[in-house]
């Protein structure tokens, strides 16, 4: 199966595509992974990228669109994969359709996890770091059983800062600004298939591949 996986920060996106590609069999690609590689290997496109990323700049349209597709164009792309990551505009979009009739398949689905906005800040804000042993809780789903103390050192826990309500706030405002129109675009294409993510994680990878026709292993 093609698919684009899509959700705020905070939904549980990360941990649906890692659940996802093992039970699809399908490789998990990375707006991040992609550059990473393209970098280390040393392709054109890859070494255009960093010239961008040194100087600090946004890498343009152009050239991401180009790792994306040298990397759908691997071999174990062929029957498939989960993207992540991208497309995240309109623009982006485009591109990624007309790269893919280049390469001539098709996307299955894009799958939208949703999540109530409370629930997201409430997700994002809750992280708390040691600051000796660098551990990680979350005061909801993994509260440190010493309370603001870390239960392997002792040592303090704090929130960092882009873990702040107002941090918060912003990242979901960039991603909505974003990806509305995305939203809407895929609605029209038929391709859309919104997921409730404010459930379990089992049971948000349960009605996604019920969603697919699929049985989870």
């Amino acid at each position: 199966m093609r698919i684009i996986l899509m959700g705020p920060p905070g939904a549980g996106k990360g941990t649906q595509a890692d659940l996802l590609v093992h039970e699809l069999g399908i490789p998990h690609i990375s707006t991040g992974d992609m550059f990473r590689k393209a970098l280390k290997e040393g392709t054109p496109l890859g070494l255009e990228a960093k010239r961008y990323m040194d100087s600090g700049g946004l890498v343009p349209d152009d050239v991401t669109i180009g790792i994306v597709k040298e990397r759908l164009d691997m071999a174990d792309a062929a029957n498939g994969f989960l993207l992540d990551g991208f497309p995240r505009t309109v623009p982006q979009a485009d591109a990624l359709a007309q790269t893919l009739q280049e390469l001539g398949v098709a996307l299955d689905v894009v799958l939208d996890v949703v999540v109530d906005r409370d629930a997201l800040l409430a997700r994002l804000t809750g992280r708390r770091v040691c600051r000796a042993c660098g551990a990680t809780y979350h005061l909801v789903f993994n509260p440190s059983l010493q309370g603001d103390k870390c239960q392997s050192c002792g040592g303090e826990l704090y929130q960092r800062d882009d873990d702040t309500a107002a941090t918060a706030e912003n990242r979901l405002d960039v991603y909505n600004k974003q990806t509305a129109p995305l939203v809407d675009y895929y609605k029209k294409k038929g391709l859309l298939l919104e997921v409730d993510g404010g459930k379990p994680v089992d049971e948000v990878t349960r009605d996604i591949l019920k969603a697919l026709g699929r049985e989870k292993r």
